[in-house]
C-alpha cells in the first residue's frame, strides 16, 4: 500500500527527474530524449507537467539512470493520489468503510 503524505504536497516526478537526475548530471531533454528513444516532446511535456510517467517511461527512465521502474511509477502514483486526495477527500470521507455496515441476511 503506497502512503500519501498528508502534511505536505508530494514532489512532483518532474522535479525529481529535472532536480535529481538532468541537473547534477547536466543531461538536457534532448539528449535524454536520444538517449531513451522517444520524442523530445515527450520529454518536454514530462518536464512541464502536461505528460505523466508511464509504464512505457518509467521502465526507459529507470535502464538509463539504474534505477526501478517503481521508482518512477511511485513517485507517480503518489502525485496522482494526492491530487485525488484534495479533490475529491471530503466525499470520500464520507465513505462508510464495509466492516461497519450491519450486513442483513
Amino acid at each position: 500500500m503506497v502512503r500519501v503524505p498528508t502534511h505536505r504536497q508530494p514532489t512532483h516526478p518532474s522535479i525529481i527527474l529535472s532536480e535529481e537526475f538532468l541537473e547534477p548530471m547536466a543531461i538536457t531533454q534532448t539528449e535524454l530524449a536520444k538517449a531513451i528513444h522517444v520524442p523530445y516532446q515527450q520529454i518536454n511535456d514530462l518536464i512541464n507537467h502536461r505528460e505523466a510517467i508511464t509504464p512505457r517511461i518509467a521502465l526507459r527512465l529507470a535502464k538509463f539512470f539504474r534505477t526501478s521502474p517503481d521508482f518512477w511509477l511511485n513517485l507517480q502514483m503518489r502525485w496522482e493520489l494526492y491530487c485525488v486526495q484534495q479533490q475529491e477527500g471530503e466525499e470520500i470521507e464520507q465513505i462508510i468503510p464495509c466492516n461497519s455496515i450491519a450486513i442483513e441476511t
